[in-house]
Formats: structure tokens, C-alpha cells, sequence
């Protein structure tokens, strides 16, 4: 590893990277937020959200805009906002206001709740700015009614012809899930019909439109298929190739199901999406981890393994722990160490971590409503599932480019350095408190023992690297040393904390653990003495720096 890794990654970051390919998107970390529950404008009763009263509470883009510090900081890369168009108008509906952005009326026009254009456009250029993507949710399936004969007049598509006639739901008949009609007879959701032309000509149209205006790096596809209770309702597969070619963005597709693979995996590829979220893992990573719970890693390994012939591209799927429809980590799971080692395995495996907003907080809602929580009473606090994202996300730089350049993450450190991210994790050990994988020259030990210490419980993990080889655990900066034959041995007497392991000479450039190892790898893995030339900045790169700083040019967006 050479020291100029440091000058590569801060040249890197002036480069226009927003074309938004699959690839690119790889890399990435995401934080989701509903906007309305995010951050507050100056001024508004902070006491004044409950989440029970299924309303608006008052967060806006600019919000989101003014604290993407918290975000940032915390080395993500992405934001994933809830959807930015118009929204029903009108009483109050049996469920409540359209705070959440999902009930769709004119998506031709933006949700006046949330801000302006330009609003929106000076959130997707901050965005930019700190050299991150901004996904934005997207619904085509359905919009949003009061009464089963609703007044077209108010949405995108006017003409009642270009909907599904209204029926019920009936579970088990293919034509009637693709057909009819979400929700209830109090908010009935009229079924667009995406297999009509002009429904195919006009979405096409307007997607490249609003991609184009705000600079949007993504697209999460809401409801793109959906599985409950062994029914499906979605929208047909062969209407997303075309809309997403339209959008000329990465497309990430929620299939809302369980642990079966089949039915979500034919959603990713050239018939359809470029990825989907990941809830066959999701459904894993609860049976294995969560306190009280079945602790099954064998679950786990098996749709671990069966992903990897199932899906097109395991390293696009969106690994996620919480979302807007599902109760919260903590709501399932009494044990705080439960979600480090579910957080680790989602952010060291193959696939895209995201993180709800609030996971970082310990919320502990149920289903909707209550997993909508207002942020703000949580005074944006670094807590230790705070700190260890930031571990997980993020490379330190030299603190005078810090302020600058702070956007970097422990996964980007090793795509840019290696070809981790297309490399697929491989299970190295199992047992029934936990498993090892390698993804990479990166060792993960996750375990399900929980917070209170175990003597005696331990993980023995047969490595490839060579008796002596000098590692590093990134958690918490401790050295280990590979024994005999490969072997790495997790001992638990501090409790189930995860483990992440990577070779001392690794970490040669990255910032990471230096202080407190007080040495850099380096002479084919020997330690030798910190050199604080080793993190020195081109001249080049460096006058690049500084006279794109003072023109106030950083990372300037390429529309």
C-alpha cells in the first residue's frame, strides 16, 4: 500500500462522479428519511410530533438541507428521501394526513408541504456539493383516494380509462393482485394501468423530467412488486426496463416479501430492475440476531448462499435492518449488541447498507405510525450505534482537509484501493453463535450472544492468511495476531461485540487506527514508526485544493 492513497482519494473527490451508474451506486452508503420527520424549521414546537396523530409535523427539504452535517458525519454517502410529489389534498382522511409523501395525486408537480423547486434543487445541489448521491422514492403503482369513484380530475392521468376498474383484492387469483385495487373502501388506492401506452409514454416522460430538473443520482421504486401474506399486487414486470431507461438512473426496487428468494430475485436484471431491496437477508439477519428470538444462523447462511445463484448481482442488493413499513431493531430486540452485529454483517456483506433514519437512536417503534418518529428529540446525538456506522462508513483524512473531504468511508477506502466491492463475501465459519465471512482481505465476526460477557464462548475462524500475519480490528483499533494453521479466535468475555479484521499493512494511508496503534503499515507488513510524511498531499493536488476552495467550487455539480 503506498502513501499516496491520501492525495488519489482527495483528487478523486473533485471529479464530477454523479453520473449514477449501478457500479457507482455499489460503493455507497444510504440513509433513508422521511422528510417530514427528519428536521425542524427554526422556530417550530419541537414537542408538538406524535406519531400516533398520523400528521404533518413540519420538516422540509431545507431541513434535510441544513443538517446533512449529522448525516455526513457519520460517513454515508447517499441520502434516500421519501417522494417529493404532490400529495392528496383535502379533509383528513380515515388514516390520517399525507405527511409520509406516499399518496400520490399529480406527480407532475412537487408536494408544496416539503418546499419549492428551488428548495429542492438547492438540496440536491448541497447534496452534490458534499460529493453524495440523492435517491428519491418513487410511486407509479397507484394514487391515493377517499371513495372508490374518485374525481380523476386531480391526478397525472385525468382519464378514468387509464386506471384498473375498482375491486377488491382477491389473494390467490395473479389477475386480480395485478388488478385491483390497494388499500380499503376508506382510502381505496385506484390501480394505474401500466400497461396502457399513453400510461407507458407520459411516466416515461415525466421521469426523465424530473430526474433532469433536480439532479437525481437514483430511483426507490415503492411497491414496484409486493408480497404478503402469499399475495402479490405490483406493477408488471416489463413496464420497468423502459422507465427506468428513461430515468437513465440506478433503479432500486422495493419487492416487499419474506425469506423466499424466488419470487423477489426475478425483479433484479435486464428484465426489470437493477436491484431491489434485500428483504429475503432482512428476514435472516432478524432470525439470527434478534434478543429474545431464534437465533438461527443457519437461516442466515442458507439465504446468504442461495442469493448468490438466486439473484443477477448480489453486490447491488439493499441491505437494510428497518424501514418506513416495519417495526424498528429495537422494537424486536432488547439487546443493543443484536443491531451491532446485524449493522456489521448488512454493511460488510455483499449489497448497499442503508440505515432508517432514527436506527441510529434506538427507536423503537412498532408498525405505522409509530415507526415514523420525529428525529429532533434525539438532539442528533452520537450515540454508539451513531459512532459504530461512522466506523463502519468512514476514513479519517488529515485535519486540514477534513472539514472538506470528511465523506469518505471505510468501503469506499477499500474500493478504491482494492476490488472489494465486486468481490463476493464468502462464509469462512459458522456455529450456532455466530459466523465469520471474507469479503475481500476483510474479516467480519458477527455473533448472536448478546451483550452480557460468555467465558468460555468462542468463534474459531480458519482464515487464509499465514501464521503471524499482523491484524487489525477497525472496531476498536486492537491488534491480533493469526495463529496456527489460519486460525483467528473471537472470545466473547467482554460480551457479543462484532469483530472486523483487516491486515496491519492496510491501513497504510487510510487515517484509520493510526493514533492509537501509533504505527503504519508498511515494508511488506513489518510495523515501522508513524512518518507524518506518509499522509502528505501532492503539490499538484494540493493547489488544486486550494484554488478550488477559494473559488468556492467544491465538488461542483455536473447537471
Amino acid at each position: 500500500m503506498k502513501s499516496v492513497l491520501v492525495p488519489v482519494l482527495l483528487c478523486a473527490a473533485f471529479q464530477s462522479v454523479f453520473a449514477a451508474t449501478a457500479d457507482q451506486w455499489r460503493g455507497r452508503s444510504i440513509y433513508q428519511i422521511i422528510t417530514d420527520r427528519f428536521a425542524l424549521p427554526s422556530g417550530t414546537d419541537p414537542n408538538a410530533c406524535q406519531p400516533s396523530e398520523q400528521t404533518w409535523c413540519g420538516g422540509t427539504w431545507n431541513t434535510i438541507r441544513e443538517n446533512l452535517d449529522y448525516v455526513q458525519n457519520a460517513g454515508f454517502t447517499a441520502i434516500w428521501i421519501s417522494p417529493v410529489n404532490q400529495n392528496y389534498h383535502g379533509p383528513r382522511s380515515a388514516y390520517g394526513d399525507a405527511y409520509h409523501g406516499y399518496w400520490m395525486a399529480d406527480v407532475s408537480q412537487l408536494n408544496d408541504r416539503f418546499g419549492t423547486a428551488d428548495d429542492l434543487k438547492a438540496l440536491s445541489a448541497e447534496v452534490h456539493r458534499r460529493n453524495m448521491y440523492l435517491m428519491v422514492d418513487v410511486v407509479v403503482n397507484n394514487v391515493m383516494a377517499t371513495s372508490t369513484t374518485p374525481d380523476y380530475s386531480s391526478y397525472f392521468f385525468k382519464d378514468a380509462s387509464l386506471y384498473h376498474h375498482y375491486c377488491p383484492i382477491e389473494w390467490g387469483n395473479t389477475t386480480s393482485e395485478q388488478n385491483c385495487w390497494l388499500g380499503d373502501t376508506k382510502v381505496p388506492l385506484p390501480d394505474v394501468n401500466t400497461q396502457n401506452p399513453t400510461v407507458i409514454s407520459q411516466y416515461g416522460t415525466w421521469i426523465a423530467d424530473l430526474v433532469k430538473e433536480y439532479s437525481i443520482d437514483g430511483l426507490r421504486i415503492d411497491a414496484a412488486k409486493y408480497v404478503f401474506n402469499e399475495g402479490l399486487w405490483h406493477v408488471n414486470i416489463d413496464f420497468w426496463p423502459g422507465f427506468c431507461a428513461s430515468a437513465g438512473v440506478f433503479c432500486i426496487g422495493e419487492v416487499f416479501g419474506g425469506s423466499d428468494i424466488d419470487p423477489i430475485a426475478m425483479y433484479q436484471g435486464p428484465q426489470a430492475l437493477d436491484s431491489v431491496l434485500n428483504f429475503p437477508l432482512y428476514t435472516a439477519l432478524l432470525s439470527a440476531f434478534t434478543i429474545p428470538g431464534p437465533q438461527n444462523i443457519s437461516a442466515l447462511t442458507q439465504v446468504f448462499e442461495d442469493s448468490k445463484t438466486k439473484f443477477k448481482d448480489v453486490g447491488l442488493l439493499g441491505n437494510f435492518l428497518e424501514n418506513q413499513d416495519l417495526p424498528r431493531w429495537h422494537n424486536l430486540s432488547v439487546d443493543p449488541q443484536s443491531m451491532y452485529n446485524a449493522m456489521t454483517f448488512a454493511f460488510m456483506s455483499d449489497g448497499i447498507p442503508i440505515v432508517y433514519y432514527g436506527q441510529e437512536q434506538y427507536f423503537s417503534g412498532n408498525t405505522d405510525p409509530f415507526n415514523r418518529e420525529p428525529l429532533w428529540p434525539s438532539n442528533y446525538a452520537k450515540t454508539d450505534a451513531y459512532n459504530l456506522i461512522a466506523t463502519l462508513n468512514k476514513v479519517s483524512l488529515p485535519s486540514f482537509v477534513t472539514a472538506f473531504a470528511n465523506v469518505y468511508q471505510f468501503r469506499n477506502f477499500l474500493v478504491n484501493t482494492t476490488n472489494w466491492a465486486t468481490q463476493e463475501a464468502q462464509i469462512l465459519t459458522t456455529s450456532p453463535y455466530g459466523l465469520a465471512i471474507m469479503k475481500g482481505p476483510v474479516i467480519s465476526i458477527v455473533t448472536n450472544i448478546g451483550s452480557p460477557p460468555q467465558n468460555g464462548t468462542h468463534i474459531a475462524v480458519s482464515s487464509p492468511y499465514s501464521s503471524s500475519t499482523a491484524m487489525v480490528n477497525i472496531l476498536t483499533c486492537a491488534q491480533w495476531a493469526v495463529g496456527a494453521k489460519g486460525m483467528l479466535d473471537a472470545q466473547y468475555t467482554l460480551g457479543g461485540v462484532p469483530n472486523i479484521l483487516v491486515p496491519l499493512e492496510m491501513l497504510n494511508g487510510s487515517g484509520m487506527c493510526e493514533n492509537e496503534l501509533g504505527i503504519i503499515a508498511g515494508n511488506g507488513g513489518k510495523a515501522v514508526a508513524l512518518n507524518s510524511s506518509s499522509n502528505i498531499i501532492s503539490p499538484t493536488c494540493f493547489v488544486t485544493f486550494l484554488v478550488i476552495s477559494t473559488l468556492g467550487l467544491i465538488f461542483t455539480v455536473i447537471s
